[in-house]
């Protein structure tokens, strides 16, 4: 791994600098629910909050870190092996009393996986994968509990209207299979004739040939063309859909 040069300074700083994290946020679907990947603390009494639930992270290293961005990246692969195929800035929380060991910052983001295809590879007997109703309602350590609430309020919100469930699954999948993954992210049920349209109206998927679908019959497969940033529809899907189906 290649070593941060850093500018040299005239003079050393003459202020406390405040601790400074990056946090990630992981969601998967898995088995039907929307899942968020947390982490136990250390055991061991020099920890804050020994053995609570958390969102994996940890302190930035000014000798690898080049961006807030990389340190999310090398978080996400040291904590769980995965790469993410969309990782997103949420934003920062920072105070004297978040941490017990002084005043801290941390800059969270989250990502968005498929569902691995052996959860014991990035869940251990320090890691588990939590459905996210669940962990919203777990007291988790730091101000985490606060963070996760506000990344499933911002991945819903733009769930309403962009490809972000794409990202979600594991590539070819069929419209089918992405109408389910909306639907368990949104929590109610979308129709089926308008979900593909608005899907196929946007051209942000690639054909990729008939795959196995639903009951074993065969069905188109896609992939996504830009794994960059995710397609804007024009509308949300609250805003097309009916009463009925939009309260249900």
């Amino acid at each position: 791994m290649a070593t941060i040069k850093t500018p040299a300074r005239a003079s050393a700083l003459h202020f406390e600098r405040p601790l400074v994290t990056v946090d990630v946020v992981i969601f998967t679907v898995i088995e039907q629910q929307l899942k968020v990947l947390l982490v136990h603390r250390p055991e061991t009494a020099s920890d804050p909050f020994p053995g609570s639930l958390a969102l994996p992270g940890g302190f930035i290293d000014v000798a690898v870190d080049a961006s807030l961005h990389d340190c999310a990246l090398r978080k996400l692969g040291e904590k769980t092996g995965l790469e993410a195929p969309y990782l997103e800035q949420l934003g920062s929380w920072g105070s004297a009393t978040r941490d017990p060991r002084g005043w801290s910052a941390t800059h969270v983001y989250f990502a968005l996986v498929p569902a691995p295809e052996d959860t014991d590879a990035t869940a251990s007997a320090t890691s588990q994968w939590l459905e996210v109703g669940t962990a919203l309602r777990t007291h988790l350590a730091f101000d985490h509990s606060e963070i996760l609430a506000g990344a499933v309020e911002r991945l819903r919100a733009k769930v309403e209207y962009t490809s972000l469930p794409a990202f979600l699954l594991p590539e070819p999948f069929t419209l089918p299979q992405l109408q389910r993954t909306y639907e368990v992210v949104l929590g109610r049920p979308m129709d089926k004739s308008a979900f593909r349209k608005r899907m196929l109206d946007a051209q942000f998927l690639a054909e990729e040939g008939a795959i196995a679908g639903d009951a074993g019959r065969s069905a188109m497969g896609y992939r996504i063309r830009d794994r960059e940033r995710a397609a804007v529809f024009p509308r949300t899907f609250r805003s097309v859909e009916g009463p009925s189906l939009a309260s249900s």
